[in-house]
């Protein structure tokens, strides 16, 4: 759950980038994800690292 309102799990994060959650977990496997936080077993993204994520993907034509 989320701590102290910072935190989004994987469930709460994929939806804001457009994914699955199976697909953040894959992509922190295979690297190429947002940054995330562990806190003990569980993962955490935040906004600011999701937007970071989100806005280096931006492209300005499908030839990037």
């Amino acid at each position: 759950m989320n701590p102290n309102g910072k935190f989004k799990d994987t469930a709460q994060s994929a939806p804001c980038v457009g994914l699955k959650p199976r697909t953040l977990e894959k992509l922190r496997c295979i690297g190429g994800g947002p940054e995330y936080y562990k806190l003990g077993r569980k993962v955490y993204y935040t906004d600011e690292t999701l937007t970071a994520w989100a806005e280096s993907r931006r492209r300005t034509s499908t030839s990037q």
